[in-house]
């Protein structure tokens, strides 16, 4: 038996004012698109805003559902409608922004399970890694420079 250890390595930055232009740009995007989540039940709003190689940007928000299952976060949102409109384009980074209508959600808040699997789909197929910045409303943000990080010893079409 031998033991393996696995390590994820994140860039912390301390407030949104210290993000390059061009990602506080991208996370601006995010935080427009959380406006339009459509989210009665969780009262949790997510934003999500992905940049595409082609310099496009397509952003999604959670819309649920009162039959939970049949909602959709704003991660596979927006990564889902990417796909569909530019299936050929590589995705390059994606911002996410989230937080409660209830209390400020003041920490970073990752994509979930379901939301990464999904990501990590689209990183194997464009056999290029998606950078990943999240954050709460304020606060710090964080930056994953793949979505590996996020999720190790990840599910894909190699093990079929």
């Amino acid at each position: 038996m031998k033991e393996i250890k696995i390590e994820s390595t994140l860039t912390v930055f301390d407030d949104f004012n210290e993000l390059p232009k061009d990602i506080a740009s991208l996370m601006e995007q995010a935080i427009e698109a959380r406006k339009k989540a459509y989210a009665p039940y969780s009262k949790f709003l997510v934003g999500a805003a992905i940049a595409l190689e082609n310099g496009e940007v397509i952003t999604g928000s959670n819309q649920e559902n009162a039959s939970y299952p049949s909602g959709l976060c704003a991660e596979r949102t927006a990564i889902y409608y990417a796909g569909a409109k530019y299936p050929n384009v590589k995705m390059k980074t994606m911002a996410i922004v989230a937080g409660s209508t209830t209390q400020q959600t003041m920490v970073p808040i990752p994509p979930c399970g379901a939301c990464r699997q999904a990501i990590a789909e689209y990183e194997v197929n464009q056999n290029e890694a998606i950078e990943i910045y999240f954050m709460g409303e304020t606060g710090k943000v964080v930056k994953s420079n793949s979505l590996a990080n996020l999720l190790p010893l990840g599910f894909d079409k190699s093990a079929l």
